[in-house]
């Protein structure tokens, strides 16, 4: 039996990926696509040129399935990347086989649905920025926070000479003021996406079976906003936060794939598969859709 080159073991694998993704396609109706990786500038252009040939191979469709594992990244990557989907689809449906943290979360709370199982998590809205000193993303939240905290402490007189010099010389006010507006502009898009997707069928309360009113929508996206915004309550950048937590800390409800054995054996071979082929690949960063795999980040010498 002949031994298979590199290339067509590559060849192999990616059939097999399709296959997996073709399975999520039929199971839900609609075209699928994946995203692995940070939401880091250039990602934005990848998805819209994978939506845009998804489309062109057909069949037109109304709904789409995102694939979605990321640490997080730039919350204007995010609004472009919705921009991208809701300009194709009317029903976006967001999975998470594993985390989708930060600006990641932001993303998810677009979707008209949020499917989930026990492992899933997302995580608080702390939005990355570019460092200028190195370049390197950093959470903003964490700076804005310790920034405010020494703020208090000179107010209150406790604060020390060293504390003292880190806040004259520790802190570029450009910076605060450019991690300030990536706080709010991820606040105001979760709270618009949720109430104007995940809402929308939210037509009766539960309990007492009142008329939801627009405004219930926008004040229950604002509340659910201002939480995932509260460091202090997540304690961490990479706090996950679970299903059970969603539905009963937010009040936030969402699909629990594992419910579905077949639809969870799929999404968790299609996952593991794709995590392993980009480890063999070297890639750090990959969208995916049937017949397109495209590496936007890959180490080097990989």
């Amino acid at each position: 039996m002949p031994v298979p080159t590199p290339s067509s073991a590559n060849e192999f694998i990616e059939q097999r990926l399709d296959e997996c993704i073709e399975d999520l396609e039929q199971h839900f109706s609609g075209h699928a696509m994946a995203l692995s990786g940070p939401l880091m500038e250039g990602v934005d252009n990848i998805v819209r040129n994978v939506v845009e040939r998804r489309h062109e191979q057909g069949p037109p469709l109304d709904r789409l399935i995102f694939v979605l594992t990321t640490s997080g990244g730039y919350i204007e990557v995010v609004r472009r990347i919705v921009d991208t989907l809701r300009k194709h689809y009317s029903l976006v449906d967001f999975i998470v086989p594993d985390y989708a943290y930060s600006a990641g979360t932001v993303l998810v709370m677009s979707g008209d649905a949020i499917h989930m199982d026990y492992y899933s998590r997302l995580g608080p809205i702390d939005p990355q920025v570019e460092s200028p000193a190195d370049g390197r993303l950093r959470p903003a939240l964490g700076y804005l926070d310790r920034y405010d905290s020494l703020i208090q402490k000179a107010r209150d007189g406790t604060i020390t000479m060293a504390e003292v010099q880190l806040l004259i010389s520790g802190f570029d006010q450009a910076e605060l003021h450019e991690y300030e507006q990536a706080r709010e502009l991820s606040i105001a898009l979760l709270k618009e996406w949720l109430a104007k997707y995940k809402f929308k069928n939210w037509l009766t309360t539960e309990t007492r079976k009142k008329r939801v009113t627009e405004a219930m929508r926008t004040r229950r996206a604002s509340t659910i906003a201002r939480q995932l915004n509260d460091t202090k309550k997540w304690h961490s950048h990479g706090h996950g936060i679970s299903r059970d937590v969603l539905e009963r800390d937010l009040k936030l409800k969402t699909d629990d794939f594992e419910a579905d054995a077949g639809l969870n054996r799929t999404i968790r071979g299609y996952h593991a598969l794709l995590d392993d082929y980009m480890v063999k690949q070297g890639d750090r960063g990959v969208v995916h859709a049937k017949g397109q795999y495209s590496s936007y980040w890959r180490n080097r010498g990989a």
